[in-house]
Formats: C-alpha cells, sequence, structure tokens
C-alpha cells in the first residue's frame, strides 16, 4: 500500500476519544474532534490527511528537541537528570524528594525544566530557530495566547524548579527558566512542519541540510529516552501497541520515528487519562500494524 493511500486509511478508520486538556484555558478551547496525520520521508517528502497542515500548541514534544540541542553540546546534562521511566505523572513533585532534586527522566516536567536551564539563556529562541530549519517553515513561532495562558497556570511547575533549585540543581533563576520553558512548549507548528523536524532523527542525527546534530549513538540515545519515557507514565503500553521512540505533548501531538525509513507526527487533542492523544496512539498502531515497521 502506498503511504497516501494508508495514511488516507488510518484518518478514515480512527475516532477520536478522550478530554482536552483543560488546565491551559487556551488548550481548552480546542475541537476535540479534530485530527492530522503526516508522514515525511527520508527525502523530505509529505503524506499528509485530515488537519495535516493546521497548527497546534506542540507542548510537552518540544522535550525531544531540547534533549537534542542539549547533548549536541555535550553529555553533561545525564548529570542533571536521569534516564528511567518514572512510573509518575508528568508533573508529580513526590520522586524528586526521594531522588533529591534530580528529576527521573527530560521528559517529565522537572526533567524538561532542568534541560533547558542547562541550554540557558534563549534556549527558547535556539529551539525555534533549529525548528524553522529542519520543517523549511520560517514562519513558525510562539502562539502568545497558549504562552500566557499556561505561563498563568504555572503553578506547578514553578513549583517544581523551585524544589530543585533548593537541592542546587538549577542554573539560572526560576522565574526566567521558566519563562523561556513555557515559551518553547507554545511553539505552534502542523503535523507536516513535525514530521519533517523529526527526520533528523529518522537519519540518525543528520539534519535537512547535510550536516550532523547528533552522533549515531546520541541520536540513538534520544530515540531510546523517547520509547522508554516519551509518553509519560504509558510508555510501555506505547511501546507495546507502537513499537516506535514518540514523544507525545498536551496539545494533542505525538511524534513517532522509524529509523532509516521516515518521521511521522499525528495531532488529535482529545487526551486519556495520562495525557496522551487518544486517536493519536490509535493511528500510530494501525501505521505500525499496516507497514510492519517498528523497532522491534
Amino acid at each position: 500500500m502506498e503511504l497516501q493511500q494508508l495514511v488516507d486509511r488510518i484518518a478514515s478508520e480512527v475516532t477520536p476519544g478522550g478530554a482536552v486538556a483543560d488546565y491551559i484555558p487556551a488548550l481548552a478551547r480546542i475541537d476535540p474532534h479534530a485530527f492530522g496525520l503526516a508522514v515525511a520521508t527520508l527525502d523530505g517528502e509529505v503524506f499528509g490527511a485530515g488537519q495535516y497542515d493546521r497548527p497546534f500548541s506542540i507542548q510537552s514534544i518540544s522535550k525531544a528537541f531540547t534533549l537534542a540541542l542539549a547533548l549536541a553540546e555535550n553529555d553533561d546534562v545525564w548529570t542533571r537528570v536521569g534516564r528511567e521511566p518514572s512510573g509518575s505523572p508528568f508533573n508529580s513533585l513526590v520522586q524528586l524528594e526521594t531522588e533529591q532534586g534530580i528529576p527521573r527522566n527530560p521528559f517529565i516536567n522537572a526533567g524538561a525544566v532542568v534541560v533547558t536551564d542547562h541550554l540557558g539563556l534563549g534556549a527558547a529562541d535556539r529551539l525555534l530557530d533549529f525548528l524553522r530549519q529542519e520543517s523549511g517553515n520560517p514562519a513558525l513561532d510562539v502562539d502568545p495566547e497558549v504562552a500566557k495562558s499556561e505561563l498563568d497556570h504555572s503553578d506547578r511547575n514553578r513549583a517544581l524548579a523551585h524544589f530543585m533549585a533548593s537541592y542546587g540543581n538549577m542554573r539560572n533563576p526560576v522565574d526566567v527558566v521558566l519563562h523561556e520553558y513555557v515559551r518553547q512548549c507554545s511553539i505552534a507548528m502542523s503535523c507536516a512542519d513535525l514530521a519533517r523536524a523529526t527526520l533528523f532523527l529518522a537519519r540518525h542525527g543528520v539534519r535537512n541540510d547535510g550536516t550532523r546534530l547528533l552522533g549515531v549513538s546520541g541520536a540513538k540515545r534520544v530515540n531510546a529516552v523517547m520509547l522508554t519515557c516519551g509518553t509519560y507514565d504509558a510508555a510501555g503500553q506505547f511501546a507495546y501497541r507502537v513499537g516506535l521512540p514518540g514523544k507525545s505533548g498536551v496539545g494533542g501531538g505525538i511524534i513517532a520515528v522509524v529509523p532509516g525509513k521516515c518521521a511521522i507526527c499525528v495531532w488529535s487533542p482529545a487526551l486519556d487519562a495520562r495525557g496522551n492523544s487518544v486517536a493519536g496512539v490509535d493511528a500510530l498502531d494501525r501505521f505500525t500494524t499496516l507497514t510492519g515497521w517498528s523497532v522491534f
């Protein structure tokens, strides 16, 4: 089956379900029945279905890219954040106390805040520049309404950051880091944009201009952490159903990587209880089942 026929079939078969994220008011107003799917091949060709060219808030999908940018500089970030699945909600405070301010992995909120702090001032603009270049869309930008809404409702993230600061695991002022973190999460991209931007992980670290962001081992490690930690405390179920490295966000998007073949992005804003898109996981399950493409 050709890829365009495949994505059309999947889009016609999935049914959005769940509820939109309501703790960020700007996200609570999104149509829960929206759906988009895009597959980008190694040469950058995109096959899409549904609202695959409609921008949405990438939220925690940004964490995969900031981790890659941090690792492109050095491996020092691993002295400040772990690489193990959390088994707890993405905004939990509990593990930080028992593990002395070291977040379990870079994809829970506390870990992502540490990665943003590690990148330093201007982290969100660095990420935005990278995403513009990799997606080929220079118009990408932060959604100011989502950013304000998220910053106004960031008490839990602020608590996480202050708690880590009490253990000496923050280098920059908490308010400055949270501003950068909220901006990176509030970048708006379409499925097509995100699929293209994720291709460097399918190319084993090579960017769309042929330069290398990560070595082969570095790209393998980002993909590995995505597989084990990329869908909050449902990573085991995601690996069982989909069998690909993936990173979700509460905006309803999920990116996934088929190393050596393609990158995928699916978007449907209605979420399950663990913060993952119901239709998005279903679509990726169908994709790997129909193609036989998996890391297993």
